[in-house]
């Protein structure tokens, strides 16, 4: 199974909405570019039925590395973690 990829999901939108493939990928740009600029601010986003996107900020910690079992310091950071909704979570462990 391959991924769904950008175009598959412009493609979609312009199938859908009956609006031009041009337009169709444009709207797609600006919809991430919102939703990248959100999560750079560090802003959590909650889609209805979908889930919800945060960004949540790891300490620093002690960890070692696998391939020489040497102790090493990882460094803080940001990460972005996404929580689906119960509707998509049912959706997808729905069984067939």
């Amino acid at each position: 199974m391959s991924a769904m990829r950008k175009a598959d999901i412009a493609r979609r939108i312009h199938q859908q909405a009956g609006i031009s493939r041009e337009k169709s990928a444009k709207v797609l740009d600006r919809i991430l570019q919102i939703l990248a600029s959100s999560i750079r601010m560090g802003d959590p986003i909650a889609i209805s039925g979908f889930g919800t996107f945060v960004v949540p900020r790891k300490l620093p910690r002690k960890g070692r590395n696998p391939r020489t079992g040497k102790a090493l310091m990882i460094s803080a950071r940001r990460v972005v973690t996404f929580r689906p909704s119960a509707l998509l979570r049912t959706a997808v462990t729905r069984t067939e």
